[in-house]
């Protein structure tokens, strides 16, 4: 009786020894990471984006400018991460001269708390000089919110550049050369201005250039 009692002990031992040394331990994540697209265009509250995931950066955002009555402030608002897009993040602003410049301005959609937070998205997120950001791109933005004022919704577009030999961040983030914005008016009449990625050398207007 007790022959079989060890016997049976042992062979209980094997099966759990040699039965768990099988058998594959449960993989954490099966799914390979999907491709990063080049071109992924997102609609979202106040903004339509195509981004560019392999670049970090907006391709081109469009949004508009309305007469609003604010009613929300941005307070300690800060960028944050879209988990189903490839963007920029926090480190590639770390200790450089590239502000986390807005495309959509966050001034212009003060209207709701919900408006003013959507701005704030990486998708709507652009490695911009810190000069320009804070200079005549601000006045800009502020010159389009009077333009509303008095003239109505205006449609606006900004195209972001890459030119050959742009800059690649160590962290993967590429830095744009140049903003190409374009205002449309309820008129149907246009206004386009061009700046390069770095600081600027006169006012606005001096940027100004002929629709294409």
């Amino acid at each position: 009786m007790k022959k079989s009692l060890y016997f049976l002990a042992y062979f209980i031992l094997v099966f759990f020894v040699f039965g768990a040394c099988g058998k594959e331990a449960p993989s954490a994540n099966t799914e390979p990471p999907r491709e990063k697209k080049v071109s992924y265009l997102i609609q979202g509250p106040v903004f339509t984006v195509d981004y560019n995931e392999v670049y970090e950066q907006p391709n081109w955002i469009a949004y508009q400018v309305r007469d609003i009555v604010k009613v929300a402030d941005r307070g300690s608002m800060n960028f944050y991460l879209v988990d189903t897009v490839y963007t920029s993040n926090d480190a590639d602003y770390y200790a450089n001269q590239w502000d986390k410049g807005h495309m959509a301005p966050a001034g212009s959609f003060t209207d709701s708390y919900d408006n003013l937070y959507a701005t704030f998205s990486y998708l709507n997120c652009a490695l911009q000089r810190d000069e320009l950001n804070r200079g005549e791109w601000a006045e800009l933005e502020g010159q389009a919110r009077t333009w509303a004022k008095t003239l109505g919704t205006i449609e606006v577009r900004i195209d972001l550049e890459f030119g050959d030999g742009h800059e690649v961040l160590t962290t993967g983030a590429h830095v744009p050369t140049a903003f190409y914005k374009t205002f449309r008016f309820g008129d149907g009449s246009t206004r386009c201005f061009y700046f390069p990625n770095t600081p600027t050398e006169g006012p606005w207007e001096d940027y100004e250039i002929d629709c294409l």
